[in-house]
């Protein structure tokens, strides 16, 4: 198991604004419905989680090479990194 002091990929971790905090990016604009939002702690996408029917949040991390993402529901505070499957 990584662990947030050995996770290579918390180096990827910037200073971002949520791109659309509204909800999720691709469903907005395909007027597809969500469960949960992430934020890309890289760049600021927002997508819905993987209970979700897309699960953008984790194509996103797929296909961008952005692999930390938190949580930005009300009184959730965790991150995520897709790669090794495990909170940093």
């Amino acid at each position: 198991m990584t662990s947030v002091h050995t996770d290579p990929h918390v180096a990827a971790i910037r200073p971002v604004t949520p791109r659309t905090p509204q909800g999720c990016e691709e469903c907005l604009r395909l007027g597809t419905p969500w469960v949960h939002l992430r934020l890309c702690l890289t760049c600021g996408h927002v997508g819905c989680c993987d209970s979700s029917p897309m699960r953008h949040a984790r194509s996103h991390a797929g296909g961008a090479g952005h692999p930390i993402v938190q949580s930005i529901e009300p009184g959730e505070n965790w991150r995520w990194c897709y790669v090794h499957q495990n909170f940093v």
